[in-house]
């Protein structure tokens, strides 16, 4: 963990999307915070999977953000994308550090199918959790081949950035929300942060200040726009344009019953993404026996799918919202052009990145 700069600004925050690569910086002026320097590019949606050229185009998107926009300093807070990391909750007899750290050694490798000796596995501590008639603890083990790391630090140097940490999605994503949640009357409330992403929905639940729950499960978007290509015979590309406009409105130019081959082509998938979460409510509830989640915060590309929102406050019934990640922040220096409260919801990520480190007990409120 690291402190301010002397001139009070933060490392950038750096967040490598499946959609666009996103950067942001945040700086502290007396007790305030204000976004100093923003950027996104892109990826064109025909570079697809292929890792060469998504490679080759992030290290010129990032140069290119770094000319023409106001970061200041090149330190860079960044985390490894969802496909490679490997998270696992396990219940442990436990909370001692050394005894955690032997069971690392001895059990979470066969778990994760990784090397103890060369590869990173990092945990945290969920809380106590009620397993049949014991308690026990519950410890989130985080982890990733080191060579899938050192690829990512080497991309970051030869842009001419600073790695000065690395972190995971989810924490990147809960730290973000802790910034709406830190006032005393929000210490014990248990709340549900979702994030639909491209290839992954990450699912966080916690309580107060404290992570307790992470599940990431591999349906989101990317699904979404496969099912509405092969219902309507188009291109990928076209049917995550198509899917767009009818999130933002823009039915004038979808006909009625386009529309509804669209629901339809999405409706087992989003009803199996809906399951999933559910699934995560009750492993709360059963694991922590602690109060009701009482919101479901949304961020991500598809936080806006009205499909997908009205399916889970069916199965759920809790209060659904859109995160609003830059709430709180003076963005007078900053030119975020006219994006949808869905748009903003994005940033979710780099906002995290970026306050990593710093006590949000002093943030500007």
């Amino acid at each position: 963990m690291f402190g301010f700069h002397r001139d009070n600004t933060r490392p950038i925050g750096l967040d490598i999307g499946f959609n666009a690569i996103r950067m942001i910086q945040v700086a502290q002026k007396e007790e305030s915070l204000y976004v100093r320097a923003v950027d996104q590019m892109r990826f064109d949606p025909d570079l697809g999977s292929d890792a060469a050229l998504r490679r080759e185009f992030t290290v010129s998107a990032i140069r290119e953000m770094l000319a023409r926009s106001d970061f200041y300093r090149r330190d860079v807070v960044s985390c490894l994308p969802n496909d490679s990391l490997k998270i696992k909750s396990l219940r442990l007899d436990t909370v001692e550090p050394e005894q955690i750290e032997k069971f690392m050694r001895e059990e979470v490798v066969h778990h994760f199918g990784l090397n103890y000796e060369t590869d990173e596995i990092r945990y945290l501590i969920a809380g106590n959790a009620h397993h049949g008639d014991e308690i026990k603890n519950e410890v989130i083990f985080f982890g990733a081949d080191r060579n899938t790391i050192k690829q990512h630090i080497t991309l970051a140097e030869e842009v001419g950035l600073t790695p000065v940490s690395l972190d995971a999605v989810p924490c990147a994503l809960f730290r973000s929300f802790q910034i709406s949640h830190r006032r005393q009357e929000d210490q014990h409330l248990v709340s549900v942060f979702v994030d639909v992403g491209s290839l992954y929905t990450t699912v966080i639940i916690g309580r107060g200040q404290e992570v307790t729950f992470i599940k990431q499960i591999p349906i989101a978007g990317q699904q979404l726009n496969k099912d509405v290509a092969t219902r309507l015979e188009i291109s990928l590309s076209e049917a995550g344009v198509l899917r767009s406009k009818l999130r933002h409105a823009e039915q004038t130019d979808v006909d009625p019953a386009t529309r509804q081959t669209v629901i339809d082509a999405m409706s087992h998938t989003i009803e199996e993404l809906a399951k999933e979460v559910s699934l995560c409510f009750r492993y709360y509830a059963v694991t922590f026996r602690g109060e009701r989640p009482e919101e479901m915060v949304f961020s991500g590309r598809e936080a806006c799918e009205v499909t997908l929102l009205n399916a889970l406050r069916r199965h759920l019934g809790v209060e659904i919202r859109i995160a609003q990640p830059l709430r709180g922040f003076d963005l007078s220096h900053v030119d975020l052009g006219d994006g949808e409260q869905e748009e903003l919801s994005e940033w979710a990520v780099a906002i995290g990145l970026s306050m990593k480190g710093y006590d949000l007990a002093t943030a500007g409120r």
